[in-house]
């Protein structure tokens, strides 16, 4: 299981540092294959929340995202504690099948998304909403990516903002995730903070490396493959569930 979990997180982390963004999605993509949502989720608390605080503090002005996107960070509160969606660990077939659904309708936002509208102007009102949206879905998935990834590219900010951004409300909804993930445990699966612990240690090394491969190979060639990937494993996890495979 420990040499599973190493590679799975060697490989996430590979894809995070080759093109800025994954590290969630494969893991729990690929980790509950063979372990439950709930198990995946809880091996995902250390490794994301320390690229996540990296991501967001590398820059500075993080008291200035918060002022401007704090309608965002509620909603991210207030839905991860009252989700619309069937949650982790306590509906198994739907976390498992919705995640699916996430990790194809991500692989599509990245095959098709070229030029996003800018929805700026409509902030205000979106913000909360989307929020809302992004933190039920991430007690349901464990993976916060549809809506809050392409809202935070419609607002059009430069691409140091951008990354901060994304930083915040990734770090927001790991917070909220840990959280969770305390107040609801389940007697048969413990959080095991350990291997948690461990598995950082190859998604930053993965991360490294991937760095590398990135000035070594053209970026969009494999984001092509990333995403395509993304949507096979998703559209594979939704036909398990549903008995077709």
């Amino acid at each position: 299981m420990i040499a599973f979990v190493i590679g799975v997180f060697a490989l996430a982390g590979l894809i995070k540092g080759t093109i800025g963004l994954g590290l969630p999605a494969v893991s729990m993509g690929l980790l509950t294959m063979v372990i439950s949502p709930f198990q995946a989720a809880s091996l995902l608390i250390i490794p994301s929340m320390v690229t996540n605080f990296w991501q967001l503090f590398a820059e500075g002005r993080v008291l200035s995202l918060i002022r401007r996107f704090w309608p965002l960070l509620v909603g991210i509160i207030i839905g991860s504690v009252w989700s619309i969606f069937p949650t982790l660990g306590h509906s198994e077939f739907h976390s498992e099948a919705l995640l699916g659904g996430m990790l194809a309708l991500y692989g599509l936002y990245g095959l098709c998304a070229k030029k996003m509208p800018n929805l700026s102007r409509h902030d205000r009102w979106l913000a909360p909403i989307i929020g809302y949206l992004g933190g039920a879905l991430t007690v349901a998935t464990g993976v916060v990516v549809i809506p809050v990834v392409p809202y935070l590219q419609s607002l059009h900010l430069k691409r140091d903002d951008l990354v901060q951004a994304l930083g915040l409300a990734f770090t927001t909804s790991t917070l909220c995730l840990a959280f969770f993930l305390q107040q609801n445990p389940l007697a048969d699966q413990p959080i095991d903070y350990t291997l948690s612990a461990i598995a950082l240690i190859p998604a930053l090394i993965g991360m490294g490396l991937g760095k590398k491969i990135r000035y070594r190979i053209p970026e969009q060639k494999f984001r092509k493959i990333f995403f395509v990937g993304l949507i096979a494993l998703g559209l594979y996890m939704i036909a398990h569930q549903v008995g077709w495979i």
